[in-house]
C-alpha cells in the first residue's frame, strides 16, 4: 500500500512498534547470556587455529638419522649374528678357524643365492615354494646331459635355460592368469620334483670334470673364503641395486602394499611379477648347478627342503610376509645367522632332525616377532602422544 504521494505505507500491527536496526541488534545480543558480540560473529580466531595446528605438530616423532640405522631391524640382525658367532667361537671347539669359515660359506651359498630373488618376490606380496624343486630338476638334467656326452659348457647353458623356462611357467600362471602364487608354486614344487625323478630316476651321476668340481670347492688363499663367493657377491650387489636404487625396485614395495595403488601410479603389475619369477627360476638353476658340482653328484632329490631354509632366512632378515617391507642387508644377516647356527650345531654333533626343528622354530619366530614388536611400538607411540606437552 502507498499514500497518494507515492511514499510507502508503514503497516503497524496492533500492540507492536517497529524496531530499529540498533534495537534488533541489542535484542539478539541479549538473547545470548554473557555474550559481548553477535552470535554470527562468534568464530574461532586465527590465533586459535594456529594453536590447534601446533598441537598436531607437537606429536613426537620416531627415530631419525643415525639412530634409525643403528637401531633398525637390519642392524639388530647384524648384532645378533655377531653375538652368535662370538658365542660359538668361545664354546664350540674348532669353530673359530678358516676351515670352518670356508665350509660354513660353502653350505650357505645355495640358500644365499635363492634368497636374493625370493626377497623381491615376498616384498611384492607373492611367494615361490618351487625354488628347491627347480634346483633339483636342474641337477637331474645336468647329470643326464653330461652322461649323454654333451660338452659341459653347453650342459650349463641348457640347465640355466631350463630354470628360466620353469620360472616363466610360474610367472605366466601367477602374473598373467591371476592365480594365487601359494597354490601355483605348491603345485609346481611337486611337478618339478616329479620331472627330476622322471629325468634321472633313482640314478646318480658323479663323474663331472675334476677341474670344475675342484674350482667350486676351492678357497681364496688361506682365508678359507670360497672362490665362488666372488660371483655370489656380484649377484648380491646387483640385486641390492635393483631393489633399493631403481624405479623397478621401489615399485615392488608399492606393489606389496597395494596392487591397486601400484597400478594407479603406472606400475605394470603383471610384467613386474613375471620378471620376478624369471629371476627365481634362473637363480634356482644356478643354485642347482652349484649344488651338483660342489658335491659332485647329480640326483633327483638334491636341494630337498631348501625352500624352508630360504623362506626362514628371508623372513628372519626383516622381510614382511605380507609384502611391502624388507632389505637385502637384512636378508644377508638372516641367511648367515641360520647358517651359523646350523653349522655350529653340526660341529657339536647335533642330529639332523634337531637342525630341522631349529630352522622351523626360527621361521615361526620370524613371523611372530615382528607382530609383537609392532604392537609394542604402537603402544609406546600412543603413550608418547598422550604425554606430549602442548606448546
Amino acid at each position: 500500500m502507498s499514500d497518494p504521494t507515492g511514499a510507502p505505507a508503514v503497516v503497524r500491527h496492533e500492540g507492536h512498534e517497529p524496531e530499529s536496526g540498533s534495537e534488533t541488534k541489542g535484542r539478539r545480543m541479549a538473547a545470548t547470556p554473557g555474550s559481548t558480540r553477535p552470535r554470527a560473529e562468534k568464530r574461532p580466531k586465527q590465533g586459535r587455529a594456529a594453536a590447534d595446528t601446533s598441537t598436531v605438530l607437537a606429536v613426537p616423532k620416531g627415530r631419525t638419522g643415525a639412530a634409525r640405522i643403528l637401531l633398525g631391524r637390519d642392524a639388530v640382525m647384524i648384532y645378533v649374528l655377531l653375538v652368535v658367532v662370538i658365542y660359538a667361537s668361545l664354546v664350540i671347539p674348532r669353530f673359530a678357524s678358516p676351515v670352518t669359515v670356508g665350509f660354513l660359506l660353502l653350505d650357505v651359498i645355495p640358500t644365499l643365492l635363492i634368497a636374493l630373488p625370493m626377497t623381491l618376490v615376498i616384498i611384492s606380496g607373492e611367494i615361490d615354494l618351487s625354488v628347491a624343486s627347480i634346483a633339483g630338476l636342474t641337477s637331474a638334467l645336468m647329470g643326464v646331459l653330461w652322461q649323454g656326452g654333451m660338452p659341459i659348457a653347453l650342459v650349463l647353458v641348457v640347465c640355466v635355460l631350463a630354470g628360466l623356462v620353469a620360472g616363466a611357467f610360474n610367472g605366466v600362471l601367477i602374473a598373467y592368469l591371476g592365480l594365487p602364487s601359494l597354490a601355483v608354486t605348491i603345485g609346481t614344487l611337486a611337478l618339478f620334483r616329479g620331472l627330476a625323478l622322471v629325468v634321472i630316476g633313482d640314478n646318480a651321476v658323479a663323474n663331472f670334470p675334476p677341474g670344475l668340481t675342484a674350482f667350486f670347492t676351492s678357497k681364496i688363499g688361506g682365508t678359507g673364503i670360497p672362490t665362488v663367493m666372488v660371483g655370489v657377491v656380484l649377484l648380491i650387489i646387483a640385486f641390492a641395486v635393483v631393489l633399493h636404487f631403481t624405479p623397478f625396485g621401489r615399485g615392488l614395495f608399492a606393489l606389496g602394499y597395494s596392487k591397486e595403488a601400484a597400478t594407479f601410479v603406472g606400475i605394470d603389475v603383471a610384467r613386474s611379477k613375471f620378471l620376478l619369477y624369471l629371476a627365481t627360476g634362473t637363480v634356482s638353476a644356478l643354485a642347482g648347478i652349484y649344488w651338483t658340482l660342489r658335491y659332485s653328484s647329480a640326483r633327483s632329490d638334491n636341494a630337498s627342503g631348501l625352500e624352508l631354509a630360504v623362506i626362514a632366512a628371508v623372513l628372519l632378515g626383516g622381510v614382511s610376509i605380507f609384502g611391502g617391507k624388507g632389505s637385502i642387508p637384512g636378508v644377508l644377516a638372516g641367511v648367515l645367522l641360520i647358517g651359523t647356527i646350523n653349522y655350529a650345531l653340526k660341529l657339536d654333533r647335533v642330529s639332523e632332525v634337531v637342525l630341522i626343528i631349529v630352522t622351523g622354530s626360527l621361521l615361526i619366530i620370524s613371523v611372530v616377532a615382528p607382530n609383537i614388536a609392532s604392537a609394542i611400538k604402537g603402544a609406546r607411540h600412543a603413550r608418547r602422544v598422550r604425554t606430549a606437552p602442548l606448546p
